[in-house]
């Protein structure tokens, strides 16, 4: 008999979308649950039934067991998926739904607890023979004894949040001088990403993978593992690329590592899916980081090269059934290799910076072994709520170095415009030869795109900037054409000798005039303050958001997005925002250099530490702002004297909004 046929979705974005569609294929009906900052998001769209459950903060909506339990038993679900974030690691929230009488699609309350703590499931996995790294994870967390249990351990050494994941609350210290701030800050993020400022410390493994298993649970003692997935290829503790297999491990090693996964989960009767996380050395060696008691960002991966859908699993286990699989039928499907890439809304040349707005563009290849979990809606607006995750491309092929090149394919042929994103840094990690090779560490970014190479690479050359007054003038003439019903043969019509026009664009700050000649569809584009020969081009077809053309003899395309007076252009890797300035007035002096600090992002003022008459220096603390689930600092770009703050804690500020003005101090 069935416990349920109506599953409650409590999370939002790419990962309810992805929980919708899977219950759908099984059988189920769906509700969803969002703010109102979601009221038009994709997973709202998607699912059967709708329920608003509050404000955009989580802290208001999200966050809300009983607003969650409420809206279940109000739409008829019989139970409850928790997704990944969120409440999905918490254990009372496992038990209250429970409580209510309604299924919870994960581990049971004790399995989460035991486990959902680091330094808790850390003695454990010690008492069951599971190998760990050497730290600290005992009761006392006053700085003083965590910085004295620092150097015991011997440095570098892992900062680390007790709760939670996704890289926050995590600080790599290598210096005896800086862990006490160190380990400030990571509280600080602790408690504010997941209400819990209790730390751990741990040496750091350096050059190492991060290899991680896929466990699966039953309640009839069953308990298997899905191989490995390799998530090394890591921003500040938070994965950017993830693959399966691991170029890393072969046959041996996954039966152990497989192994001491299995071990660990039955250590606390695991049901469900889960993810166990470990270290491995460059000696081969493997040690315990923490379990995720929950579905994985990354978890497309596996179903990739097992050709299943976990999340059928999850429901099939939710309703009491065993495993569908043996591990001896789990190990023969595994076949071919699959990597997932996250696509956020950050700028990367802008050291990674979240990005809120509205999307102008959005489109993404579909194919044989391509695969995009997004939540992602042309039009649609992406707020400061929430993370800036928006989606994951994947591509599966016989072989690494195929997946590797139909991954690199697919993201040239997605466009998502309006506001910066890392899908050319993405693509430029999937190209780098020593990823191509047999893999890398977790330093790998860190070690070879420092912030100058990236914001190098996020460049566009004189072909892109040409490219963009073309597509400029093109489409302002289709929007005349349009407007005032104009004849084809009219679009660049002059009334005396061509003569070339000028456009001055604007792009990341930096002007640049260009002198057009324009014949029908062709361009003649000269770029003042450089020696470079004018560059010819021709306009094939320019619609949508698509532009065809022919450079240097090559036909090639180009993604864009047309916004008011602006233009977003994305060809050859590069993505760049040009505005034309043609016709406006003189600019003002930049923001910071005459002491106004604007707010950087939509966000929350977490603390402001200066006040009124107060002098700094160059580099202190003003205050801090809370984005998308991260921490900014925002320092005094210049010596001088307070004269005014705008914020306070717990506000919420817009972009470029007015925070602090200082009157800097006059040069000697």
């Amino acid at each position: 008999m069935s416990l349920f046929d109506c599953v409650l979705i409590a999370n939002r974005g790419e990962i309810a979308a992805r929980i919708i569609r899977g219950c759908r294929k099984a059988g189920y009906r769906t509700v969803a649950v969002y703010s109102e900052a979601d009221k038009n998001a994709l997973h709202v769209r998607e699912a059967d039934t709708a329920w608003c459950i509050g404000p955009g903060p989580v802290g208001e909506s999200y966050l809300c067991i009983d607003k969650l339990i409420a809206a279940a038993k109000a739409t008829g679900a019989g139970a409850i998926h928790p997704g990944y974030g969120f409440l999905s690691e918490r254990d009372d929230f496992a038990r209250a739904v429970q409580e209510a009488g309604l299924v919870f699609i994960g581990p049971d309350p004790d399995a989460i607890e035991a486990m959902g703590n680091k330094s808790a499931s850390k003695e454990r996995m010690i008492a069951a023979n599971v190998p760990c790294v050497p730290g600290y994870q005992g009761a006392g967390q006053e700085d003083d004894l965590l910085v004295a249990e620092a150097i015991k351990v011997g440095l570098p050494v892992m900062v680390k949040a007790a709760s939670g994941g996704g890289g926050r609350g995590m600080r790599l210290v290598h210096q005896a001088e800086e862990l006490k701030a160190a380990i400030q800050s990571a509280r600080s993020e602790a408690l504010n990403a997941f209400g819990d400022g209790q730390l751990l410390i741990e040496k750091a493994v350096l050059n190492a993978r991060h290899v991680e298993i896929q466990v699966f649970g039953d309640r009839h003692g069953n308990v298997v593992h899905l191989g490995e997935r390799d998530c090394s290829v890591q921003r500040r503790n938070q994965k950017v690329i993830e693959e399966a297999p691991s170029p890393a491990v072969d046959p041996d090693l996954r039966a152990r590592m497989g192994a001491a996964a299995v071990a660990a989960a039955k250590a606390v009767n695991y049901v469900g899916a889960g993810t166990v996380e470990f270290m491995l050395a460059a000696n081969g060696e493997f040690y315990f980081l923490e379990m995720n008691t929950r579905l994985q960002v990354e978890h497309p991966v596996t179903e990739l090269i097992y050709d299943l859908d976990l999340v059928s699993w999850q429901l099939q286990v939710a309703q009491g059934q065993p495993l569908p699989m043996t591990q001896e039928e789990v190990n023969a499907r595994r076949y071919g290799h699959a990597i997932e890439v996250r696509l956020c809304a950050e700028d990367p040349a802008r050291g990674f910076l979240p990005q809120t707005g509205k999307i102008l563009a959005w489109s993404v290849p579909q194919g044989d072994g391509l695969r995009a979990d997004h939540c992602v809606i042309e039009g649609g607006v992406i707020s400061p709520f929430y993370d800036s995750l928006q989606g994951k491309l994947m591509a599966w092929a016989p072989t690494r170095e195929q997946a590797i090149k139909k991954l690199i394919n697919m993201l040239h042929d997605t466009a998502f415009l309006g506001l910066a994103s890392n899908r050319d840094f993405l693509i430029q990690l999937l190209s780098h030869a020593e990823f191509q090779g047999p893999g890398v560490t977790t330093g790998f970014i860190a070690e070879e795109f420092p912030a100058e190479r990236i914001t190098a690479l996020a460049k566009p050359n004189e072909a892109h900037r040409a490219l963009a007054a073309a597509v400029l003038l093109q489409t302002d003439a289709e929007l005349l054409k349009q407007t005032h019903d104009l004849d084809e043969s009219l679009l660049g019509w002059h009334s005396a000798n061509h003569t070339p026009t000028l456009i001055k664009l604007r792009q990341d700050d930096e002007l640049t005039l260009l002198d057009v000649s324009q014949e029908g569809q062709q361009f003649t584009v000269s770029i003042d303050d450089t020696e470079q020969p004018a560059i010819e081009l021709t306009l094939l077809a320019c619609d949508q958001h698509r532009v065809d053309y022919v450079l240097n003899g090559q036909r090639r395309h180009a993604w864009f997005a047309r916004s008011q007076h602006a233009v977003w252009l994305a060809t050859e890797g590069v993505t760049a925002a040009y505005e034309d300035a043609t016709h406006e007035p003189a600019q003002t002096a930049e923001a910071g250099s005459d002491g106004r600090i604007l707010a950087p992002i939509d966000g929350k003022v977490i603390a402001v530490s200066v006040a009124v008459g107060q002098q700094v220096a160059k580099g202190d603390l003003l205050l801090v702002l809370e984005a998308m689930k991260m921490e900014f600092r925002i320092q005094a770009p210049v010596d001088g004297t307070v004269e005014l703050v705008t914020a306070s804690a717990g506000a919420q500020v817009a972009l470029r909004s007015l925070l602090v003005q200082l009157t800097p101090v006059a040069e000697a």
